[in-house]
């Protein structure tokens, strides 16, 4: 398909607002306070919820607009309209299930009390942009209520991002894909930071209040979250994590309901192999005995480009399993997920007025969290964790792994699993449950639900060195403060190192003498055996492991994937004492010509660095930087930094992992602790763009203002939107 310039350039001038708008805006405007505190964190309080919802996206887009409309550009497919002809794929991917006109009939379709909830939400919005003039979108110049549709769950991917774009491209372009994962980029050393979080619940019986507790940790791309508190006199008052863009607290807690969402490895989406037949008059699939027509939609993308707005046209495909995105075998591939955006956006926003366990777990019953697991603590001293939100029900003799035949009515889903058929727990015996992205079987340790009594697909991710951590740091401990349970979360043990560092010394220790690397790396050697696998900005082994176990990844992933074993255990047990040596020998090499010497500190190496307010950051040896002592969650670090080397850069620079973290216990009131990831503010000129770096690298969480009495003496503005 060819691309063709549009007539007329899309124009980023908004239309002047009505004068009804202003007086609504106003009006919502008046009844709404925010205070700023002294770290710059919103508290907005309302009349009623939409008032509280117009002040909150308000005081979001003062922080940082930008975030706030390329998350719905991309949530929207129109990233290609700010970016250029490279993003056409990933929006046309979002395009396939966020069609403008399902969304504003499904808006039409909206129970009035949420419908007055995306009216204040594109209100706030609007208002932001007509009082703040100098700001000027990239493309969204004005917000309309049904585009909350098309982002109504908070985590960082969407389920139908995992389709891969080059097959994607292939399909709608009829052009050979390439198959299997695509290439790290050239100048990525080592595994890919593992996405995902950390959440604990504690129960009364471990704490020495006798509350229950809550540590919310999520891992994601560093700034994607405000900080912010929300409140009305309806009843709303939520603190937390919040999505940019989106009206509801994500990850936080209310007066008495806590939650936690970590990326959950139970099977949400499947393919489905389609056989279809086309001729002139369309195109068809088997079903059954008889065939049905596939559905054809026409989707233009508009992209810049140096002479102005174009567009290139596409005919997208959808069977009844869902849109068509690859071929593979001579079957069409059609991607079937969860796409309810009203139950969705109901679930989101009713979560965070819960009031205990009974109405969180009815809430839950929504089943639209499609992606998450969940940590939940309350007042009565309740805790839980619920294993997913949206498994469907499937007939275990296929493979679900794999694309199913879609003509065989057998592969159909047949409901959603109920929370009763689910690996779910409340309450156990141990006093804890937690999860850091692994399976479910080991969530309360021994009192965890068994692998034996559910289907295969509520879980592929299985156990991971997070996992294996945090069940060692909870153990048998007792009078669980915040204070420890922070200490908890910034544990230092490093148990991905538990194995591969006593094969690497019995390696060296078998050595021939009369091997160049016996000599060359008995220094090394002794260092890491000597050592208590803790990470420390002062930690020389720790800067040796990490780029050990780099190197030594990067040479045996391919091997150990194609045996179809964990790299953990193929490094550990395969790979031979030539290979271990060898990878300490570059490893040891590396490291001398990019500090001087192999004996550098982890701090030295290891930095978190705000330069610009850029979504995609750039990173510099000559910038100011914070060293960061704790290490990636590849090696089972609970607080996890996923740094790496960049262009021009020898130091390693975090991009994710610990981006909020919060500590939660849930007494007579409510007592918490929290830092975010450099600073609130997106602007390098705010105050508080970098304010809390040394915090959030030290593990020195501040003090959550969450009562009027504890902002008392906080208080840096108080100040109605607009004003």
């Amino acid at each position: 398909m060819q691309s063709i310039l549009l007539a007329l350039a899309l124009s980023t001038v908004p239309a002047p607002p009505q004068p009804a708008d202003q007086a609504r805006w106003k009006q919502h405007a008046a009844a709404v306070t925010i205070t700023r505190d002294d770290w710059g964190i919103p508290h907005v309080k309302g009349k009623t919820d939409a008032d509280a919802v117009f002040g909150l996206i308000y005081a979001q887009a003062e922080d940082d607009f930008n975030r706030i409309e390329m998350n719905y550009l991309n949530a929207m497919g129109r990233v290609a309209e700010a970016e250029g002809e490279g993003a056409i794929y990933r929006d046309l991917r979002m395009r396939l299930i966020a069609d403008p006109d399902s969304m504003k009939a499904q808006y039409a379709r909206t129970p009035v009390w949420l419908r007055r909830l995306m009216d204040a939400w594109a209100d706030g919005l609007n208002y932001y942009l007509s009082t703040h003039p100098a700001v000027k979108p990239k493309v969204l110049t004005r917000f309309e209520p049904w585009m909350v549709m098309s982002f109504t769950e908070g985590s960082i991917g969407w389920d139908i991002e995992r389709v891969p774009l080059e097959q994607l491209a292939a399909f709608y372009d009829k052009k050979p894909a390439k198959s299997g994962p695509a290439p790290a980029p050239a100048d990525q050393e080592g595994p890919e930071e593992p996405r995902g979080s950390n959440g604990i619940a504690i129960a009364p019986s471990r704490t020495a209040s006798g509350a229950a507790m809550l540590l919310i940790n999520p891992h994601t791309s560093f700034f994607f979250r405000e900080e912010a508190q929300v409140q009305s006199d309806e009843g709303l008052n939520a603190y937390g994590a919040i999505t940019w863009g989106q009206f509801f607290v994500y990850q936080g807690f209310n007066e008495k309901s806590g939650w936690m969402h970590t990326s959950s490895g139970a099977d949400a989406v499947d393919e489905y192999a389609e056989t279809v037949t086309e001729s002139a008059k369309g195109v068809t699939y088997r079903y059954g005995a008889g065939s049905r027509p596939m559905l054809a939609h026409r989707v233009t993308i508009a992209f810049k480009t140096a002479a102005g707005m174009a567009r290139k046209e596409f005919t997208t495909y959808r069977s009844h399993h869902g849109p068509i995105v690859r071929q593979a075998a001579g079957k069409w591939i059609a991607f079937r997920l969860m796409d309810e955006p009203i139950k969705a956006l109901t679930q989101s926003y009713a979560r965070i007025k819960t009031t205990g366990y009974d109405s969180f777990r009815k809430n839950m019953e929504l089943h639209t969290n499609s992606s998450n697991n969940t940590l939940f603590a309350d007042a009565a001293g309740n805790i839980a964790y619920f294993h997913a939100n949206f498994v469907p029900k499937r007939d275990v003799k296929f493979d679900w792994t794999k694309p199913v035949d879609g003509s065989n009515p057998a592969t159909e889903w047949k409901g959603i699993h109920s929370i009763e058929e689910s690996p779910n727990i409340k309450n156990p015996a141990t006093g804890w449950v937690f999860n850091t992205n692994d399976w479910p079987y080991s969530a309360a340790g021994p009192d965890s639900p068994k692998a034996k009594d559910y289907p295969a697909y509520f879980d592929q991710a299985g156990e991971n060195p997070r996992g294996i951590h945090a069940q060692r740091a909870l153990g048998n401990r007792t009078h669980f403060t915040l204070d420890t349970l922070i200490a908890v979360a910034f544990d230092r043990d490093l148990p991905a190192f538990d194995d591969l560092i006593p094969a690497l010394v019995d390696s060296w220790d078998k050595a021939a003498a009369s091997d160049p690397l016996k000599s060359k790396l008995a220094d090394q050697v002794a260092a890491l055996r000597a050592w208590d696998r803790r990470w420390g900005a002062g930690s020389v082994p720790t800067s040796l492991a990490v780029y050990w176990a780099q190197e030594l990844w990067r040479i045996t992933r391919a091997d150990a994937e194609s045996e179809q074993m964990s790299v953990y255990a193929y490094m550990a047990k395969r790979t031979t004492a030539a290979q271990r040596l060898q990878a300490l020998a570059t490893a040891s090499d590396k490291l001398a010509a990019d500090f001087g010497s192999w004996k550098t500190p982890w701090g030295e190496i290891n930095r978190f660095q705000r330069l610009t307010g850029d979504i995609v950051q750039p990173f510099s040896d000559a910038g100011a930087s914070t060293p960061v002592p704790f290490a990636s969650a590849q090696w089972g670090s609970l607080a996890s930094f996923g740094a790496r080397t960049y262009p021009g850069t020898k130091r390693m620079y975090g991009t994710s992992g610990n981006s909020f973290v919060a500590v939660v216990e849930f007494g007579k009131t409510v007592r918490a602790k929290a830092v975010t990831a450099g600073g609130l503010n997106g602007d390098p000129k705010s105050a508080h763009f970098n304010d809390q770096a040394e915090r959030y690298a030290g593990g020195r969480l501040r003090d959550v203002y969450f009562y009027p009495g504890d902002l008392e003496g906080h208080v840096a503005r108080k100040y109605h939107p607009g004003g």
